[in-house]
């Protein structure tokens, strides 16, 4: 669980601050070639921190190419502790690196300001190297999950794997009642959630809830993060939260906890009709779901009026190859190499695969185990699925997907500031002005 928690805290960060300096990719002195007493080509990776998944790669790419020696350069050590302000320091001495044209061959990005890299030309475009790799299978890669992480329309960025923010519902209590999950927006999940929490409550001497455990200023980050390119526009560095639609988003929000449709009190396991969720692996269609509800319900979030439908994904770990390396051919076999096989179905692997073949083979193997009575929930008990929901999870797997590189300052600054709003301290529109300001001011930094 702290793991996984330690990821979400990645994503949230990501490109949580601007690049130090300034520069053009084109001005940069490049690097020359380094060669080892043995004659291997040296490829440095550099890594916030190693850990079994890295050590692992490492080996098996140097087996699989041993004309190459791939040097780890890491911030930290494996298991050394993080100290406040550590962050910050591990990125203004990577942008630095950087910006110098000094940096590692092939950097970890995940919580790098990749679009202002991809502005001064500091990263390879992958699209070339992907469309012409010989020894990958393009058809088995998942390319709507590769298609949703391209910026400016390049792939600058390469996943090891990704993870999905599910939304699931009360199976039982959304019986008979007619849910278009696909195209519901906040105001008929509202609507839906009254009849359903009216329903419940003629079964039921508790009342439920539609969501319950978080304030409201969280349940609006997360809108924010669903809708971030709505409200911000990185490359023109431009913010919009004094528009009409994020007043309206915060008067939304407050509403349903004025009429008790969510609450922040804390509420047990089945009380409420619907969670939010990210699933980190196939074997979380099952897990997740099934904790919750006897019989779950995987839906399509709710959204904004006019927003796009579609799953949000969120990348695990990111890897970039320097424009200036001198080694793009080698750095690239390592980025190809994430995407084989014998990478993608490692166990220290996070997150769902970038190959359909292997996040299939988990599911029909799980969905093995459940026929045959073999399959335990976390909570120890027999996991209860259809083979119908196997094919959803499925389907799930191929549809298009939601991403937007997202800034972790700018998602503080909406729950900082909000707060006063739904305590009834200011109004919205206060609040929204409040927002645009320093988001403006930061964004121009």
């Amino acid at each position: 669980m702290k793991k996984r928690l330690w990821l979400l805290f990645i994503c949230m960060i990501m490109t949580a601050t601007t690049a130090c300096g300034s520069g053009e990719g084109g001005k940069m002195e490049g690097k020359e070639k380094t060669l080892t007493k043995e004659g291997k080509m040296v490829v440095t990776l550099s890594l916030q921190e190693p850990n079994a998944f890295y050590q692992a790669v490492e080996k098996k790419f140097e087996e699989k190419y041993p004309d190459i020696d791939l040097q780890i350069q890491a911030y930290k050590q494996m298991g050394e502790k993080w100290e406040p302000g550590d962050f910050e320091k591990y990125r203004k001495t990577t942008n630095t690196a950087l910006l110098s044209g000094k940096g590692a061959d092939i950097i970890e990005v995940g919580s790098l300001p990749i679009g202002e890299y991809v502005s001064k030309q500091l990263l390879l475009n992958m699209d070339d190297y992907l469309e012409q790799a010989p020894l990958l299978n393009k058809s088995d890669l998942q390319m709507n999950a590769l298609e949703a992480f391209k910026l400016n329309g390049g792939m600058y960025a390469m996943p090891s794997g990704f993870f999905l923010r599910a939304f699931i519902g009360d199976g039982d209590i959304l019986e008979n009642t007619s849910v278009d999950d696909k195209n519901w927006t906040w105001q008929e999940f509202k609507e839906v959630s009254k009849e359903l929490m009216q329903k419940a409550g003629e079964s039921s001497k508790e009342p439920r809830y539609a969501l319950a455990n978080e304030p409201p200023e969280v349940i609006l980050q997360e809108m924010v993060v669903d809708s971030y390119t709505e409200f911000v526009d990185r490359a023109a560095q431009k913010a919009k939260f004094d528009s009409p639609l994020y007043v309206d988003m915060m008067q939304q929000i407050k509403k349903m906890y004025d009429d008790e449709v969510m609450t922040s009190k804390p509420a047990e396991i089945g009380k409420q009709l619907f969670y939010s969720a990210v699933l980190f692996s196939p074997a979380d269609f099952i897990d997740v779901p099934h904790t919750f509800f006897s019989n779950p319900k995987l839906l399509h979030k709710p959204h904004a009026e006019g927003q796009t439908v579609g799953m949000r994904i969120i990348p695990s770990s990111q890897f970039a190859i320097q424009a200036k390396s001198p080694v793009t051919e080698e750095a690239w076999k390592f980025i190809a190499f994430l995407l084989s096989e014998e990478v993608q179905s490692l166990q220290e692997r996070e997150g769902f695969s970038l190959l359909t073949s292997v996040n299939e083979k988990k599911l029909n193997d799980i969905q093995e185990q459940v026929n045959s009575g073999t399959y335990k929930l976390p909570n120890g008990k027999a996991a209860k699925v259809q083979d119908e929901e196997f094919t959803q999870f499925k389907q799930l797997l191929r549809t298009p997907y939601q991403f937007a590189m997202l800034d972790g300052k700018v998602i503080a600054m909406v729950g900082e500031e909000s707060s006063s709003f739904f305590s009834g301290q200011k109004s919205a529109e206060e609040v929204a002005k409040l927002i645009q300001n320093r988001t403006t001011i930061y964004l121009n930094e």
